[in-house]
């Protein structure tokens, strides 16, 4: 049953990941270790990424994800009061971009960031952190470029819905030669992700299932705790399961 209530979001997944170009070495970013963003991270282990880095604001989330198989590493994004200036958002998402970059690096001084980003959140930070990129400032390393998530010729791929209007610094696209790829839900991935659970391949789904209510008049509480990220008891929350 927890199986089969999970393959909608692990379609997303699927889905998420074939848009995306990852070969075996790769590294991958997540932003968002919800339901589909655990399950975009555990499909691109799958796809042959050898590095996974999850990120989210809630400890309990990262906690799950590196204990149960889902990614490699994990980072606990700090949240940060919404700045109203672009200078100010912008600011922010370098700090995050950065603070990724050095957990995904594995201490590679050649490392120029993730090959595949996945944006699961929607949330406008993080697509600028994908994207990142200043202009170019003298050092001793002449025209020196601050790194952005995504290495040049990599993929940001756009799987959350959330922010409709964003403001990305699109010359990092250009510069940097990074592909922005959106999608929308999945297009025929049911079939694979039956075989996929079936295989075994995946981590257990199993607990992934936190939450279950009975019946229709259960949809509006239902709905409510799967915005949150934890109970009123404190307990994590993931897939909420309606039952009728």
């Amino acid at each position: 049953m927890e199986s089969a209530a999970l393959l909608e979001p692990l379609s997303v997944a699927i889905h998420a990941t074939r848009r995306a170009t990852i070969e075996p070495g790769d590294t991958a970013i997540v932003f968002g270790a919800g339901t589909v963003g655990l399950l975009t991270a555990a499909m691109a282990k799958v796809s042959g990424a050898t590095t996974v880095v999850i990120a989210d604001i809630d400890y309990g989330r990262i906690n799950y994800a590196l204990s149960n198989g889902f990614a490699h590493k994990g980072y606990i994004v700090t949240p940060q009061k919404d700045s109203n200036e672009t200078a100010g958002k912008l600011a922010q998402a370098k700090e995050l971009s950065s603070d990724i970059m050095q957990i995904a690096s594995l201490n590679d001084p050649d490392f120029e960031g993730a090959d595949v980003t996945f944006d699961c959140t929607g949330k406008e930070i993080c697509m600028q952190a994908g994207l990142y990129v200043s202009l170019p400032i003298f050092s001793s390393n002449p025209w020196l470029i601050v790194m952005q998530a995504t290495r040049p010729g990599g993929q940001l791929i756009m799987v959350g819905m959330g922010t409709p209007i964003q403001t990305l610094p699109m010359s990092a696209s250009h510069l940097k030669e990074v592909d922005i790829i959106g999608i929308f839900r999945y297009a025929n991935t049911y079939p694979t992700g039956i075989k996929l659970i079936s295989s075994g391949v995946l981590p257990s789904l199993d607990a992934m299932v936190t939450h279950r209510y009975h019946g229709l008049a259960s949809v509006k509480e239902a709905f409510e705790l799967a915005g949150k990220t934890l109970d009123k008891d404190g307990n994590l929350v993931l897939k909420v399961l309606v039952e009728t």
